[in-house]
C-alpha cells in the first residue's frame, strides 16, 4: 500500500502535463502511485499519460469516454486509490522538490492526522512567484494538530482541494465525493474541514500554483458562474443534516458565501453585463433564506438587503470616494514637495554641521555593517560627534536588534530626515543614498560597500544585460559621484571598485570596518552566539551560505539539498543556512527552509541580523559565489567553495577572476564531490590551509583589526594614523580542534 494516492484529471493540459508528471515522479519519496485520469481530452494529454505510465509502474491512467468535468474526473480516480493518503493534484501544477518528503514526515510526526494543509505558491506565466499571502496561518498553527473550531484562522485560507492531502479511510468514512459544477471544490473543502478531527498544517511551500496568462476557467465571463449558488446549497444541506456543527459553523458558513458571491460580482470579466442583476438577486435571496436566527450582518454585506440599484450606486460611489482619495493624496504630496522645496533652500545657506554624521545601511534597515561599525568606533574615539541613523520605517526603529537603544534615527523621508541630510557634515552608507540627498559643497561622503567583489558591479554590468535586470546603471552612477571616499579590503577591491564605479572618489585603504569584530574576537564571542542559536556544546558548526542567481527569475536556484546536507553531516554537527539578503521575504524560506528549522534539522539564520556573529559562531563555511568567503577569510577557518553551476552562474553574472581556479579552499563541483571532501577530512587539511593563506594575502590584506578606528581618525577627524601594511591577516585565529565533520569513509 502506498503511502500517496496522487489523483491528475487531465483535460487540454498537453503544454503543461510533461512538467506535471516530472515533478511528482522525480521527488525523492517515491512510496506513491500515481492515477492519471484522461478525461476525454482532445489534445493529446492521453498519449502522454499513456507514454509515462509505459516506462513506470506507478502510473495508472483512465480513459473517461465522455467529459466528464474536473470533479467527476476526480471522483473516478478515488476507487482506484490504494494509498494512506489521497492528494488531488490539478494537471498544470507542480509539486516542488521535496515536498512530498516533507508531507510524509510532517504525517509520522503529527501521527496521522485526518487531512494535512499544506502551503503552496503562484508562479506567473512571466516568471514571477508569490507566496500564498497567509502563510502566516499555518505557521500558527503550532506543532501538533487542531480542529476548524480551534483554530477558525484556517478556514481563510484558499478553499481548494489541491493544498491539502486527506487521510483516505477518513474520506471512505465520511463518503466524501466531488459534486459536478463549476465551484466544485466548495462543497468538499468545507464538509472535509468542518469534519476532520485531526488536522495538521505544514508551513512549507509544496506546490506551485500555475497562473495562465488567460487565466483559469473560473476567470472567464460565463452563466456557469451561477454555479457558486448551487454549490453553497450543498454546504448548507451538509451542515442541515447535522445539527451540533450546524449551530457553529452557519454564520460562518452564511457570511463566507456572501463574501464569494459578491467577490464574483465585483470582477468585471466574471459575468456577462446582461446576467449581474440576476446574480446579484440570486445571491441576495439566498443570503437571506439560510440567515441564521438573531445573526449580525457584517457592514460590508448590508448589501445584500437591498436592490442591485442600491449595490451599483454603492459600488459607484466607492470608485468616486477612492478616486477622490487618490487625488487628494497627490495634492497633498505635490503641496509637501514644494513645502520641502523650500525649505531646502533655506536649509542649504545656513552652514553645514561640522560635528553632524548620517549614517544607513542595506537600505536604511538598520544599525548594521560597516557603517555600524564606524558608528560604534567614533562613539568611543569622538563622542562629541552627532551620529544620527536613517530607517526605512517605525517598525524598524522598534526592533532593538536593528536599532540599539538610545540610537538616535530619523525615518526616511521624514521632516527629521531632511533636516539631517540637509545639514549633515559627513555621510557614512553601504548603499548609495537616494537621488533627492544633494550633496553640498563641504560634504563628505564615505562609501563602504558591502564587502569584496566576485561578481560584476556598476558599469561593469553594462555588458551584461541579464545581471542588470531592475538596475538603472547611468543613475547609479550619477549616486556615486556624490562619493569622497571608498573604502577597500585590498588591493584588488581597489582596482575594481575604481573600474565598476569610475567616478571621483579616493580610495581609502582602511580595511573592512565591520571585520574588526572577526580579527579581534576570542573563543567567548563565538561561544556566545552558540548558545543564543541553541547549538548544543561540542557540536561542529556549518554556516552554508549561497547566492543568488540572475539567471533565474526571483534569484532562487537551489544547487544543494539543506535536508540531506544536515543528515549526511550526522550527529554532532549543527547546520546554520543563511539566504542571501535579497531572498528573505521571498518564497524562498517557505521552500522548505522554515520547516526544517521548526523540526530542529537545521537553524535557519537568514534573519540574523549580524552575520559576523553567524561566522564566528562556526567551523566551516560552505559557499559558492557569496562575498562572505572574503570576510569569513579573515577568521582563517577552512572554507569549501560548492561551484556545481559556476558556468551559467559566470557567463550571465561576470565575475572578475574564476573563482574555482583562486578558491579560498576545495571547490566541488557536485554534491558527491561536497560530501567526499567532508567525509574524508579533506575539508581542513594541508592543501585547504595553503588556498586560504594564499586567498587571505591577497584580498584581505588591509584586515588589521583597526580598519573602523582609521575611519574615524583619518577621514572624519583629520588626524594621522598608518595605514594598514599589506601583509596578510595578523591575529586571525584557526579553527578550533574538533572532530571531522563527516565519520571518515
Amino acid at each position: 500500500m502506498p503511502r500517496f494516492s496522487v489523483i491528475v484529471p487531465c483535460f487540454k493540459v498537453q503544454g503543461f502535463l510533461r512538467e506535471c508528471l516530472d515533478s511528482v515522479l522525480d521527488q525523492s519519496f517515491r512510496d506513491i502511485e500515481v492515477i492519471a485520469v484522461d478525461d476525454c481530452s482532445p489534445d493529446g494529454s492521453g498519449a502522454i499519460l499513456d507514454a509515462y505510465a509505459a516506462r513506470d509502474d506507478r502510473v495508472r491512467v483512465l480513459h473517461l469516454a465522455e467529459n466528464a468535468g474536473l470533479g467527476r474526473a476526480r471522483n473516478a480516480g478515488l476507487p482506484h486509490a490504494t494509498g494512506d493518503y489521497l492528494f488531488f493534484l490539478d494537471s498544470d501544477d507542480t509539486l516542488t522538490p521535496g515536498a512530498l518528503r516533507a508531507m510524509a514526515d510532517r504525517l509520522a510526526e503529527t501521527d496521522d492526522p485526518d487531512v494535512l494543509v499544506f502551503d503552496y505558491a503562484r508562479t506567473y506565466w512571466w516568471g514571477g512567484t508569490r507566496r500564498n499571502v497567509l502563510a502566516r496561518v499555518l505557521a500558527e498553527a503550532g506543532d501538533g494538530t487542531f480542529t476548524a473550531a480551534g483554530h477558525p484562522e484556517i478556514l481563510d485560507l484558499l478553499m481548494v482541494v489541491w493544498n491539502k492531502v486527506y487521510r483516505r479511510d477518513f474520506v471512505e468514512r465520511e463518503g466524501f465525493t466531488f459534486p459536478p459544477g463549476y465551484y466544485e471544490d466548495t462543497p468538499w473543502t468545507f464538509p472535509v474541514l468542518f469534519s476532520a478531527e485531526r488536522i495538521a498544517a505544514l508551513d512549507r511551500i509544496c506546490l506551485n500554483y500555475r497562473q495562465r496568462r488567460q487565466g483559469n476557467i473560473l476567470s472567464t465571463t460565463s452563466r456557469k458562474h451561477f454555479d457558486v449558488h448551487a454549490q453553497y446549497e450543498r454546504v448548507f444541506a451538509f451542515l442541515d443534516a447535522r445539527p451540533e456543527p450546524a449551530a457553529r459553523w452557519r454564520p460562518f458558513l452564511h457570511a463566507k458565501m456572501g463574501e464569494h458571491c459578491l467577490d464574483i460580482l465585483s470582477k468585471p470579466d466574471r459575468l456577462p453585463p446582461a446576467d449581474r442583476a440576476e446574480f446579484f438577486r440570486r445571491t441576495a435571496e439566498m443570503f437571506r433564506a439560510h440567515r441564521p436566527e438573531d445573526a449580525a450582518v457584517p457592514a460590508g454585506l448590508r448589501v445584500l438587503d437591498g436592490s442591485y440599484t442600491a449595490y451599483r450606486v454603492r459600488r459607484q460611489s466607492g470608485r468616486a470616494a477612492r478616486e477622490l482619495e487618490r487625488r487628494t493624496r497627490q495634492a497633498r504630496a505635490a503641496a509637501a514637495g514644494r513645502l520641502r522645496r523650500t525649505a531646502t533652500a533655506v536649509h542649504v545657506r545656513r552652514p553645514l554641521d561640522p560635528d553632524l554624521v548620517v549614517y544607513s545601511a542595506f537600505s536604511h534597515r538598520g544599525v548594521l555593517g560597516d557603517p555600524a561599525a564606524i558608528h560604534r568606533a567614533a562613539r568611543e574615539l569622538a563622542p562629541h560627534l552627532r551620529g544620527v541613523w536613517v530607517v526605512r520605517d517605525e517598525e524598524s526603529a522598534a526592533d532593538p536588534a536593528l536599532l540599539p537603544p538610545g540610537t538616535e534615527h530619523v525615518v526616511l523621508g521624514s521632516a527629521a530626515y531632511h533636516r539631517v541630510t540637509e545639514r549633515a557634515a559627513f555621510f557614512v552608507n553601504n548603499v548609495n543614498w537616494p537621488g533627492t540627498v544633494a550633496k553640498r559643497h563641504g560634504s563628505v561622503h564615505l562609501h563602504t560597500h558591502q564587502g569584496t567583489p566576485l561578481k560584476h558591479m556598476g558599469a561593469d554590468l553594462l555588458d551584461r544585460p541579464g545581471a542588470r535586470h531592475g538596475l538603472d546603471v547611468p543613475q547609479m552612477l550619477r549616486r556615486a559621484d556624490r562619493w569622497d571616499h571608498s573604502l577597500v579590503a585590498s588591493r584588488y577591491a581597489e582596482r575594481v571598485w575604481e573600474r565598476a564605479y569610475p567616478c571621483h572618489f579616493t580610495s581609502a585603504r582602511t580595511g573592512s570596518p565591520r571585520n574588526d569584530a572577526l580579527v579581534n574576537a576570542g573563543p567567548e564571542d563565538g561561544r556566545r552566539v552558540r548558545e543564543r542559536l541553541g547549538v548544543p556544546d561540542g557540536h561542529t558548526v556549518v554556516l552554508y551560505a549561497p547566492t543568488r542567481r540572475e539567471y533565474r527569475r526571483g534569484g532562487l536556484v537551489e544547487r544543494l539539498d539543506v535536508a540531506r546536507l544536515a543528515a549526511d553531516l550526522g550527529e554532532g554537527h549543527t547546520l546554520l543556512v543563511r539566504l542571501h539578503p535579497s531572498l528573505a521575504t521571498g518564497p524562498a524560506r517557505g521552500l522548505g527552509l522554515t520547516e526544517l528549522h521548526r523540526r530542529g534539522v537545521l537553524v535557519d539564520a537568514t534573519d540574523e541580523p549580524h552575520v559576523e556573529d553567524l561566522m564566528l559562531a562556526s567551523d566551516l563555511l560552505i559557499t559558492d559565489y557569496s562575498a562572505l568567503m572574503f570576510d569569513y577569510a579573515v577568521l582563517d577557518r577552512p572554507i569549501l567553495i560548492h561551484a556545481e553551476d559556476w558556468g551559467p552562474y559566470s557567463a550571465t553574472r561576470g565575475t572578475y577572476f574564476d573563482i574555482t581556479e583562486d578558491a579560498p579552499g576545495h571547490v566541488s563541483r557536485s554534491y558527491r564531490e561536497l560530501a567526499w571532501l567532508l567525509a574524508s577530512g579533506a575539508w581542513r587539511d594541508e592543501e585547504a590551509a595553503r588556498l586560504r593563506a594564499s586567498f587571505r594575502a591577497r584580498y584581505c590584506e588591509y584586515e588589521d583589526g583597526r580598519a573602523a578606528e582609521r575611519v574615524v581618525r583619518t577621514l572624519l577627524l583629520g588626524e594621522p594614523m598608518p595605514a594598514p601594511e599589506p601583509s596578510g591577516v595578523p591575529g586571525a585565529r584557526a579553527v578550533p580542534s574538533g572532530r571531522d565533520l563527516l565519520p571518515s569513509t
